[in-house]
Order: C-alpha cells, then structure tokens, then sequence
C-alpha cells in the first residue's frame, strides 16, 4: 500500500483481504492512541480515519501496532510494517503479493470457538459422509438433500486452507477505483 494510505483505507484493505464485511466495530491502536473508522452506536475517535495517513506515524521497518475487529469476538491482529519500498512505475496500488489460508469467518465466536470448530471439521466430514450412506442405504432422498445443504453451508470451513489472491487483488481494484462493488464481492 502507499505511505499515503489513510486510516480508513488500512481498515478497508484488512477488510477486503479477510474477506469480512464491516460490520462490527473497529480500532487501531498505534503510537498508544486509538483510531478508527466509525460506526453508528460504536466509539467515537479523535481524528477523521479518512484524513490520518500512514505517512504521519513515520512507522520503522518491523514496527508493530494493534488491529482489532468485532470486540465480541475479540478479533486482534498485529499488523508489521515489513517494507519500505519505491512505488512501482504502473502498479495499481493497494495490491496483495500474498497470503496463505482463508480468514476465520465472520461472526464464528471468537478465536477459540474459531479453532475448536476448525479443528471439528475433520470428524464433522467422516461424519457426514456416514450419515450420507446411512441415508442412500435406506433410500431417504429428502434427508440426502438435506445433508448435502448442511455440506453448503460448511463450505466455508471447509476450504479453510485456501487464499485467492487474485479474488483480493480484484476488490482491492475496485476499491482504488471509488467502485463502490468492493464492498458486495
């Protein structure tokens, strides 16, 4: 991302690449002072998050600080400024080089509910595919329809592993174009 990157924009490229949807609230915690981006009934910060850029804080390479999402399920991420880099003549800026599984999902409870029902997904697909013959043995075409809804809606612990780079680099795309679609992709 550019030095002249805001507040807003850092909180929107994390949201972007944990595939999230900004609905809970937010802050960073940088230089032992808060900011953020607002949401009705949530904190109020000192300084507008769309006028803060990264450039103020003169972060050193390695630098740490804190990114917290949904306090309910106390989602905390330490961000590292791992580079400081010369933008590259015709790149579209903010661009993700890399990445490696999918992020929790949205609302799953925090990050123990996270990783006890990461951790489930093994048993729960020896399970299902035991109920699914159980099912076909006994002829029930309705509870196989069923049991393969269920297997839709685990689709999203089920592909845990993988990281779609190039599905975060389109809506980082969209959203340096002021495509308002980023936020529904």
């Amino acid at each position: 991302m550019r030095s002249d990157s805001t507040i807003a924009d850092l909180h929107y490229f994390l949201q972007i690449a944990f595939g999230w949807s900004d609905t809970h609230l937010n802050r960073f915690h940088i230089h032992g002072q808060d900011f953020g981006v607002r949401h009705d009934g949530g904190i109020r910060f000192l300084n507008n998050p769309h006028q803060v850029k990264l450039s103020d804080f003169q972060f050193r390479t390695n630098e740490k600080f804190l990114y917290e999402y949904d306090f309910g399920d106390g989602w905390q991420q330490q961000v590292r400024v791992e580079k400081h880099l010369a933008l590259a003549v015709n790149q579209l800026y903010p661009c993700c080089i890399g990445g490696q599984r999918s992020a929790p999902p949205e609302d799953c409870g925090g990050p123990l509910s996270f990783m006890t029902k990461r951790d489930g997904i093994t048993l729960f697909v020896a399970e299902f595919f035991e109920d699914i013959r159980e099912e076909l043995e006994n002829n029930d075409l309705e509870a196989v329809r069923d049991l393969v809804v269920e297997m839709g809606e685990m689709r999203e612990w089920l592909t845990l592993d993988h990281f779609d780079r190039r599905a975060v680099n389109r809506r980082l795309k969209q959203y340096a174009n002021n495509d308002e679609a980023w936020m529904w992709t």
